[in-house]
């Protein structure tokens, strides 16, 4: 059964400002795969909103996406923002089927290809920048893909660096020279000279770590410096969303050092706080966070249970119980964010809109006192 957790709305912001009203959608992605996707509609003027749709999943989710938006925004609606935050298959081939079926003003997505002169050096001679190219486009089809219906229905493609402005959403990370310093490191690029990936399928049995250790709110097991995740996770779009008096952090499937890189940015422009409502990275992966960088978003753990905000993380139904690791569903819950799981069933945060009909209260993932961690 579809879930959401609600607020209700506080004060009335100017006509000439993003309103508080939103609704923030995270539908269940495949049965046993990852993936994201996001959906959103914010109040903007007297009555009028924007929708904004963040990742699709896999291909098998793309018609979930329509019938969502659809039912609950409206079936003419058009979407303003398309984000794809990083250039993996679960996160991209299923907005296909989306920006086909809608109209979409803009598609904000990082094309590796368009790199090619700044990494070049790494191949050492193995490729001209043509040919480097065509060998990094012919790994990214769904993204020419993307492209192509974008072309063809009108749609402007825009990159999403540090600075980006997304309607009301604010992209802290990644900076532009950081993202091409990951390129040689994708999975989907050619071998090269440059800085090597690190497989990050966190859906691998839980192969290197043993059970039945024991935490409890003053003792943490998250490692401080875990093994690092995908270059191609790192490349992911952290962006911050200014909702009235709320703020809505966005991380897909990034990594500490891009979460870290994101805090620096938000400080610099005085929106390093924290925010109502929080993205799980990678589906809740002991490699995406530490207690530093968790720390430096959510502020230090509580001495006892309380709310700053809430969290929440997509997950697929078959992989309830193992994700989020209990390790870091704790975390997260010490620093006042309980967290919500999707787990096959729709979470859906509001603020201004009414309750859905039929939809229940989520409830959030207990403490654990019984966690896995690494050998």
């Amino acid at each position: 059964m579809p879930q959401y957790h609600s607020a209700a709305a506080r004060s009335v912001t100017p006509v000439s400002q993003v309103g508080e009203n939103f609704e923030l959608d995270f539908l269940p992605v495949g049965e046993d795969g990852s993936g994201d996707a996001i959906t959103a509609r914010y109040s903007v003027g007297d009555d009028g909103f924007l929708v904004m749709v963040v990742d699709g999943g896999y291909s098998d989710t793309t018609q979930n996406i329509i019938d969502h938006i659809s039912q609950h925004y409206g079936p003419n609606v058009i979407i303003s923002d398309m984000v794809l935050s990083h250039a993996d298959n679960d996160h991209a081939c299923g907005l296909i089927g989306v920006l086909e079926h809608f109209t979409v003003r803009r598609l904000w997505m990082n094309r590796p290809w368009l790199y090619c002169p700044d990494i070049l050096h790494f191949f050492h001679g193995n490729f001209t920048v043509e040919g480097l190219e065509r060998e990094i486009k012919r790994n990214h089809s769904y993204l020419i893909e993307l492209e192509t219906i974008a072309a063809r229905k009108g749609t402007q493609v825009l990159e999403a660096f540090q600075g980006a402005q997304i309607g009301a959403f604010t992209v802290l990370a990644p900076s532009r020279e950081r993202y091409i310093s990951l390129l040689p490191g994708l999975g989907k690029t050619p071998d090269n000279y440059g800085p090597k990936s690190i497989a990050g399928n966190i859906w691998d049995a839980a192969k290197g770590v043993v059970d039945a250790v024991r935490e409890a709110w003053n003792y943490e097991t998250l490692s401080a410096n875990p093994e690092p995740t995908s270059a191609s996770n790192e490349t992911s779009i952290v962006q911050l969303g200014q909702l009235g008096n709320k703020r809505v952090l966005l991380t897909a499937d990034v990594g500490p050092d891009g979460l870290a890189e994101a805090a620096r940015y938000a400080a610099r422009l005085g929106l390093l706080s924290p925010p109502d409502v929080v993205q799980v990275p990678h589906h809740g992966s002991r490699r995406n966070v530490t207690p530093a960088v968790l720390d430096a978003w959510l502020g230090k753990a509580l001495a006892q249970e309380g709310k700053r905000g809430l969290a929440y993380c997509s997950v697929a139904k078959g992989k309830a119980g193992k994700y989020p690791r209990p390790t870091v569903a704790n975390a997260f819950l010490r620093r006042g964010y309980p967290v919500h799981c999707t787990h096959g069933s729709v979470k859906s945060h509001r603020i201004g809109y009414p309750r859905r009909p039929g939809w229940t209260d989520s409830v959030a993932l207990p403490f654990y006192t019984e966690v896995s961690v690494d050998k």
